[in-house]
């Protein structure tokens, strides 16, 4: 099996001029832990993952209180705080993601993707065609692969089972297609 047998296609991206805040409102809603970061002619430049981004909110001084008749008194001053959040959320995507990045082609094998995931430390692998983006693997993939391949009982989930059917259609509980 290959990376392109299972990689999630329609890939969101965000680019180095992308702010913080836009970040971490898309991980947020989509429930994504990262996203590939993707020049103009959509070449992958570097990774953004929720480790970025809270590195960059760890620097950041909460404002100290205590607890007084059921309320809260504030020791310091909370403009303080909202300016230093304010900046914190402006900083550029290009500022903080990760540049070394590892990718893979389409024609890589499943088993190199996972073990370069498990000895680089990774979560995702971006796939790539001519230094394009073209797909995204996650530790999730090679999971429901692995999973696919074991119910399919022939060894790789090539056998009538695709890893991802929603990136082709949509597939209803019911098991027809269609939205």
């Amino acid at each position: 099996m290959q990376a392109k047998d299972i990689m999630q296609r329609n890939v969101r991206t965000v680019g180095p001029d992308a702010t913080v805040e836009e970040v971490a409102a898309i991980l947020a809603e989509a429930g994504y832990t990262g996203l590939p970061v993707v020049d103009d002619d959509n070449r992958v430049i570097g990774i953004v993952t929720e480790a970025d981004l809270l590195v960059r909110a760890k620097r950041l001084n909460l404002p100290r209180f205590f607890p007084f008749l059921g309320g809260v008194i504030l020791l310091e001053n909370p403009r303080r705080f909202e300016e230093e959040l304010r900046k914190a959320t402006a900083v550029r995507v290009g500022e903080i993601m990760t540049t070394d990045v590892v990718t893979v082609t389409e024609y890589t094998p499943i088993q190199d993707v996972a073990t370069l995931m498990v000895e680089r430390r990774i979560n995702r692998v971006p796939v790539v065609r001519d230094g394009r983006l073209v797909g995204l693997i996650t530790r999730d993939d090679i999971i429901r692969a692995i999973h696919l391949g074991l119910d399919s009982g022939s060894g790789g989930a090539g056998a009538g089972h695709s890893p991802r059917p929603a990136d082709s259609q949509t597939t209803r509980k019911d098991g027809h297609d269609g939205p």
